[in-house]
């Protein structure tokens, strides 16, 4: 009889948080069930490693830039997002001769997913996307560049939901571009987002 009494009782508390949770009482992470979306916006800095090859191999690699995001985490585990990156400009004088500044900007959307590990608001992220890239040169003896490649995105990273509505997330990003002269693009994010 005390076995049964007890089992019930703990069964009445399990029902109880599982209640709780899903009504947003408890644990936030609980928000994504059943049919639940959470629009949001983010930014982000980024810093990308540039492969370049052949006769551009000598420029100069490395990249600032500012990513602007908007997406929609659906159910608990998955996402899509679209964005916006733009470099700031990036000078390489090797080519004493001719300098050149290069710059790019990109946009396109992700598939992400979440997969929630230890603590209560940590995510592991996974994410596939596509992406336009334009990248510039700009030649200072005169005469630029300016070209436009589809380009495949893989990212693996993670993120931290202080609140249901704040989070902080971390990626690592391959971006694979194929041009002539650039390769692929090695990419480290940091950023917020703000869920609605």
């Amino acid at each position: 009889m005390k076995k049964t009494l007890l089992l019930a009782g703990v069964a009445c508390l399990f029902a109880a948080n599982v209640n709780a949770r899903m009504h947003g009482n408890g644990d936030h992470n609980m928000m994504w069930y059943g049919k639940e979306v959470a629009p949001y916006i983010g930014v982000d800095y980024a810093y990308d490693h540039a492969n370049y090859k052949q006769e551009a191999k000598g420029m100069k690699k490395s990249y600032n830039s500012a990513i602007f995001n908007m997406g929609v985490r659906t159910l608990r585990y998955m996402g899509l997002e679209a964005f916006f990156q733009q470099s700031a400009n990036n000078k390489s004088y090797k080519h004493t001769e001719n300098p050149i500044k290069t710059r790019f900007y990109a946009f396109g959307a992700d598939a992400y997913g979440y997969m929630p590990i230890g603590c209560d608001g940590f995510n592991l992220l996974g994410s596939l996307g596509l992406a336009n890239y334009n990248i510039k040169a700009k030649y200072a003896l005169g005469g630029s560049n300016d070209k436009n490649r589809m380009g495949y995105r893989a990212g693996l990273g993670m993120q931290y939901d202080f609140t249901q509505h704040i989070a902080a997330r971390v990626m690592g990003r391959y971006n694979y571009i194929g041009a002539k002269h650039l390769d692929n693009l090695k990419e480290v994010t940091v950023g917020m987002r703000y869920s609605f």
